[in-house]
């Protein structure tokens, strides 16, 4: 890495945010089973049914990220007419989740789509048009629902199909940060966008062994652009590897000489209780979101994590080319968060 500290472009897949960005507020609404997890007191709405007062699963999907948004502008003390753009994304087909929620908060919208990754990809982004002053205050979220997404990605929800072990349960759940310039929240400080990787894997019903190759590839380039390792960073999570991606980049990362142990955590692996019938652990767009912008945040603001490498991880799959014999490609990008105060 450059020893300038100015240098925005560290490399054409890592960005140095040289002005004080920082993770103003945030805010995250879920669904029953993520309400009755271990991370439940850090969450801002629970809905105590899948539909969340809705009359439909994708309106549910809807209020989910309405909630998040909303809650993350009123802890700031901002309103909407306040904030330049929302950067938004979900698994549903045209992004219609975040399409009706920008619509609704009449805030101006660049919907983005990275499957599971989107979490960091929307905070990324939206980071650097705030540290280029395109925007003075941005806003990032992201949406899963389990239903919404069987029958999306799967088969029709009520069909009940088996599935395997090495299966993960979709996040009913949306996360939304607010980023500017100053404030007390943590410091966004880099992102490394990832590459796509395909290592030719084509169960759908594994996504954690698809996925698990990219975010090696995006914390090998993190670490040899920032100079960093592992043990800089108190704690680095990936987004929804669960139980069998989890192993898989310890492992990598070992052979390429980096240990995580001590400091290594998956979001899937977080949200849930393992005697919640999740089957390798949790998925979806909120995996990531719902963890980062609770527990995470929540840590840095009181002082009992200083730094933060939080990689969201995503397969960049759809039923069409599954259906059609396509191996699973899949890409995870990274975002760094420091101190509180």
């Amino acid at each position: 890495m450059s020893s300038d500290p100015h240098l925005k472009r560290v490399s054409r897949q890592t960005w140095h945010f040289d002005q004080d960005v920082r993770l103003q507020s945030a805010a995250v609404a879920v669904g029953p089973k993520e309400g009755e997890g271990p991370l439940a007191s850090l969450f801002d709405v629970i809905y105590d049914d899948m539909y969340a007062g809705q009359d439909t699963w994708e309106n549910a999907e809807r209020k989910l990220m309405e909630d998040a948004v909303s809650a993350a502008l009123q802890k700031a003390g901002v309103i909407g007419q306040d904030v330049d753009v929302i950067l938004a994304g979900d698994l549903l087909n045209q992004n219609i989740t975040t399409n009706f929620t920008a619509q609704k908060l009449e805030i101006p919208l660049l919907g983005m789509y990275g499957a599971c990754s989107t979490s960091m990809l929307t905070l990324a982004t939206a980071t650097a048009l705030v540290n280029a002053g395109y925007a003075n205050k941005a806003i990032a979220a992201c949406s899963s629902h389990n239903a919404t997404a069987e029958r999306q990605y799967r088969y029709p929800t009520e069909y009940g199909g088996q599935k395997p072990p090495t299966a993960q349960w979709t996040v009913t759940g949306a996360g939304a940060g607010l980023i500017g310039i100053g404030g007390t929240g943590p410091r966004i400080t880099y992102a490394t966008i990832g590459k796509v990787v395909d290592m030719g894997i084509k169960d759908p019903f594994d996504m954690g062994s698809a996925m698990a190759p990219a975010a090696v590839s995006t914390f090998l380039t993190h670490f040899r652009d920032t100079g960093r390792e592992p043990k800089d960073y108190d704690l680095i999570v990936t987004g929804d590897l669960a139980s069998v991606g989890y192993p898989i980049v310890k492992e990598l990362m070992l052979a390429e000489g980096y240990d995580m142990d001590g400091v290594y955590n998956d979001c899937g692996l977080m949200i849930y209780r393992p005697d919640q019938g999740v089957f390798a652990g949790a998925s979806g767009c909120a995996s990531s979101a719902v963890v980062t912008y609770s527990y995470i945040l929540d840590q840095l603001n009181r002082g009992l994590l200083k730094k933060v490498l939080v990689c969201a991880t995503g397969a960049l799959l759809s039923p069409v080319s599954t259906q059609q014999g396509n191996s699973i490609p899949c890409v995870a990008h990274a975002v760094a968060l420091e101190g509180g105060q």
